[in-house]
């Protein structure tokens, strides 16, 4: 990635928020890199050498700025945004796939081989699969020590490292202190909430338009997966090595995280998973900028910056919500879907001992028996959403629908659970949206929706959804879907932004 030196160095001298994540300042006279919008005097220019990572700036043996914490900063809108191998790779390094399965399984994942990708992330980012992934492990493991009681080993073992002397190698490689010393450092808090609990902060680029993003999130919430409540937005997680529960409060320049898992190596994605669904990697300034050159939505732009487009923790979970909406409101989907979810969670009575908890009981009332589940609960009262293994296992009667669209569920299911469709913000958006489409009852409007939501394209136009045509309409915008499909070319890259906004002016 080429990295204009004059720009880059203006950013860093103006200390500009804007530009944090983009790319890393390292200063050769203190052997530190930085964010560019560090708070220390800005260093001389000859001193100064720019780097497209963390990874690629720790690979020039530079260690982290214990001031500005450059590990903390937003990821780059790049790897939110783009399509291509490197962005791809980005957001499955951030879920954490090369610690659990390695760089051969990062590589299958992404269909090339292991040199071809390696050979691609060098060039964008200076560094390859592992050195990227060992940054996150680094940051994750700062993060156990600091906020957590957990012995120093099992900080080790829960952040990814393959040993424990690895994990003191690089803390004090990466950091400049020992585990040891960090934890000293921040006087060794424990955890807030009991074991397997984690506040921390998550980073954005203001603006962020809080109540539009909670209002969003509320509309579609489902009892006993999410729920809204005094500004805390609050959902059960389905991570790769059990269940989790998030607690996410915006705040003035960050999110309140407090996250309950069940396996602390579970911490990485849980984090990578929340920062998608509050679409928090974004550069809101450059989507508003372009939004805002067209005069029918300046207006909206102007009084309601910074609104985002809340993406997904489970493709699959999308993928069935935007089946079930098919043809009906968001009110006869949430029925609908809540339905199913009490079904999955409270099967027929096999036992006379059983009998009350069938279909008819509402889903909060029995929900800690289930708490426990594989992949459920975890504690807190929320669970994860129905895998598609789970629900190929229902019966037609759970559904609650036309047998045309649970058959379309039912085709789905069997696509994700058989590794033929990947719907995961790391999948190849063309290739899902192609088998999307090629599945029995699965129309352009669906694989829009999914495209948009689940897998991040932030491209997407939905000219025959109802809402965007109402919208359209509010604001003096042909409503007819082959005109305001060439009308919104004017809003590209970013049409799933007009698409949000086209539905706040419905």
């Amino acid at each position: 990635m080429e990295l204009d030196f004059e720009r880059c160095y203006r950013a860093v001298d103006s200390r500009d928020q804007r530009f944090d994540g983009w790319f890393y300042t390292g200063v050769t006279s203190t052997g530190i890199y930085c964010r560019p919008s560090c708070p220390a005097m800005t260093p001389k220019r000859q001193n100064v050498r720019f780097f497209p990572s963390a990874a690629a700036a720790q690979g020039a043996g530079l260690r982290a700025c214990r001031r500005c914490r450059p590990d903390a900063a937003p990821g780059s809108p790049q790897w939110d945004v783009r399509a291509d191998l490197v962005g791809r790779a980005m957001r499955l390094i951030a879920d954490g796939v090369v610690d659990r399965d390695g760089v051969p399984g990062l590589a299958a994942r992404l269909g090339y081989t292991e040199r071809h990708l390696h050979r691609m992330l060098r060039a964008e980012l200076g560094a390859g699969p592992l050195a990227l992934a060992r940054a996150q492990r680094a940051q994750t493991a700062r993060i156990l020590i600091e906020t957590t009681g957990l012995g120093l080993a099992e900080v080790a073992f829960a952040a990814g490292f393959g040993s424990v002397r690895q994990f003191n190698d690089t803390v004090r490689e990466v950091y400049g202190a020992t585990p040891s010393q960090l934890r000293v450092s921040r006087g060794g808090r424990p955890a807030v909430g009991g074991a397997g609990t984690i506040t921390l902060r998550l980073a954005y680029r203001p603006p962020l338009h809080t109540a539009a993003l909670l209002d969003f999130l509320a509309l579609r919430a489902l009892p006993g997966v999410e729920e809204v409540h005094d500004g805390t937005y609050r959902r059960g997680l389905r991570l790769p090595h059990g269940p989790g529960e998030a607690a996410l409060t915006p705040a003035d320049g960050h999110v309140s995280a407090t996250l309950r898992l069940a396996d602390m190596r579970d911490l990485a994605p849980a984090v990578a998973r929340c920062r998608r669904l509050f679409d928090l990697d974004a550069d809101p300034t450059a989507i508003d900028d372009t939004l805002a050159q067209d005069p029918a939505l300046a207006a909206a732009v102007r009084t309601d910056p910074g609104i985002r487009l809340p993406h997904a923790v489970d493709g699959f979970e999308m993928a069935l919500r935007a089946i079930a909406t098919q043809q009906i409101s968001l009110t006869s989907a949430r029925t609908t879907l809540t339905r199913l979810l009490t079904a999955a969670a409270h099967p027929h009575p096999t036992h006379p001992d059983d009998h009350g908890v069938g279909g008819d009981v509402d889903l909060q009332n029995h929900r800690q028996t289930h708490d426990h589940r594989e992949n459920g609960g975890c504690g807190g009262g929320l669970r994860g959403f129905l895998s598609a293994e789970e629900v190929l296992e229902l019966p037609d009667g759970a559904f609650g629908m036309p047998a045309g669209r649970r058959e379309a569920i039912r085709g789905v299911a069997r696509a994700v659970a058989g590794g033929e469709l990947d719907l995961e913000g790391g999948g190849d958006r063309e290739e899902a949206v192609r088998r999307l489409t090629a599945l029995p009852g699965i129309g352009a409007w669906t694989a829009g929706y999914v495209a948009m939501r689940a897998l991040g394209d932030p491209d997407v136009l939905l000219p025959t959804d109802l809402a965007v045509r109402r919208g359209a309409t509010a604001l003096g915008l042909p409503d007819d879907p082959k005109t305001l499909d060439a009308y919104a070319d004017r809003w590209r890259p970013w049409r799933s932004y007009a698409v949000i906004r086209l539905w706040r002016a419905a």
